[in-house]
């Protein structure tokens, strides 16, 4: 799978970046976070947000970090380069906080060691003593990285990150015997027929518990025991399904639900975990395909347009031509909510944003929005009988 993420070598803390003037670098250095990577290999693959490097024989970790939420990943390399999957973790940062982590050369993983209090003391009096060995957080990318980024709070990071605080590309799975009960195993091994193959009576695998992100689940379109009336009419506009969805998971914050697109959108680009990519077209289907929503949510749709901007900008190119050609799904998309939109209820200010920014598409990537076909995402419509 294709990064966005810029890579180069990093020994040390004597790179510096042309775009931080004095005054932000001396604030930075005062006020950043830092992330000690300790024990890492020569040669690994190590980034944070935006940027990616192969640690030198120095490295130590990144200083310099704004405050936020952070993503960071690494992938180890072989003795014949050959590179492991990628692996991460969302983590968010405090001013001034120290953040230690310590290579498994094993596991080729973060070990579980956690510092104790005395060590985090030496590591915050030696602050001085370590800076030589810390690379500056890649500031010139910190606003590509924040459009990415800003609607992914702590409290959203930690209901969705997975048990283990791990993003892995690859997905970890487990037999049955090793996750289910004693009594589970046996209803599983007495459903098997007599005369089964040998494929049929061995374990079924499935993904790790703890390793499964918490991704929203996409709730049913319409309501149960609907006539086959309201089920074209809820097929036709999903607010109810979006409606759902926020009453379960953003009650509170109707704009967690882009927090989560952006969530999904930052698991796929950097950690490169394509269910990832499947939850954000979910996600962006759904809500592109409402249109009494729009009435409700004007200040929810005025920034999906502007994630949405930014988003497109980032999409790999090999997977940017995936999502347009298969289906259609990014145009049928677009087209719906530029229609829905136009058809709202909505104010006058956030149809005139949506006129520019559909003109705006257009122009850059020469899509047609008003003649397009529909494939697997145009709505039910149930024959009455």
């Amino acid at each position: 799978m294709a990064s966005s993420s810029k890579r180069s070598k990093s020994d040390s803390a004597d790179e510096s970046d042309p775009e931080m003037d004095p005054n932000t670098a001396r604030k930075l250095f005062q006020e950043g976070a830092i992330l000690l990577f300790l024990d890492v290999p020569e040669g690994t693959e190590f980034g944070i947000d935006y940027n990616s490097w192969t640690v030198g024989s120095k490295f130590k970790g990144v200083k310099m970090i704004p405050p936020g939420v952070h993503f960071i990943y690494y992938s180890a390399i072989s003795k014949t380069n050959e590179v492991a999957p990628r692996t991460g973790f969302f983590y968010h940062f405090k001013q001034r906080e120290i953040v230690v982590k310590k290579w498994n050369p094993q596991l080729e993983d973060i070990s579980d060691w956690k510092p104790t209090e005395d060590e985090m003391n030496r590591y915050d009096c030696n602050r001085e003593q370590m800076d030589p060995f810390l690379g500056p957080y890649p500031y010139a990318s910190l606003k590509q990285w924040v459009s990415l980024t800003n609607q992914i709070t702590e409290p959203l990071m930690n209901s969705l990150v997975p048990d283990n605080c791990k993003i892995s590309s690859v997905t970890e799975l487990i037999g049955d015997k090793e996750s289910r009960t004693t009594e589970q195993r046996a209803e599983i091994r007495a459903s098997i027929p007599e005369g089964a193959s040998m494929e049929e009576q061995m374990p079924q695998m499935h993904m790790k518990p703890e390793a499964i992100i918490h991704f929203s689940e996409i709730p049913p379109k319409y309501p149960p025991g609907s006539s086959a009336a309201d089920i074209t009419k809820y097929s036709m506009d999903s607010t109810y399904a979006l409606d759902t969805l926020m009453t379960l998971n953003y009650k509170d914050n109707d704009l967690g639900i882009l927090g989560e697109l952006q969530f999904a959108f930052v698991c796929f680009l950097l950690g490169q975990v394509y269910d990832s990519f499947e939850q954000w077209k979910k996600l962006f289907h759904l809500l592109c395909s409402c249109q009494a929503a729009i009435d409700k949510h004007d200040n929810l749709y005025n920034v999906f347009m502007t994630t949405i901007h930014f988003q497109l900008a980032e999409i790999p190119k090999d997977f940017f031509v995936d999502i347009v050609s298969r289906d259609n799904f990014l145009t049928t998309c677009l087209a719906d909510f530029f229609n829905n939109l136009a058809e709202s209820g909505a104010s006058s200010q956030l149809k005139g944003r949506g006129r520019k920014f559909k003109q705006s598409l257009t122009k850059k990537f020469k899509w047609n929005f008003d003649g397009y076909e529909e494939g697997e995402y145009a709505p039910t419509v149930v024959e009455l009988s």
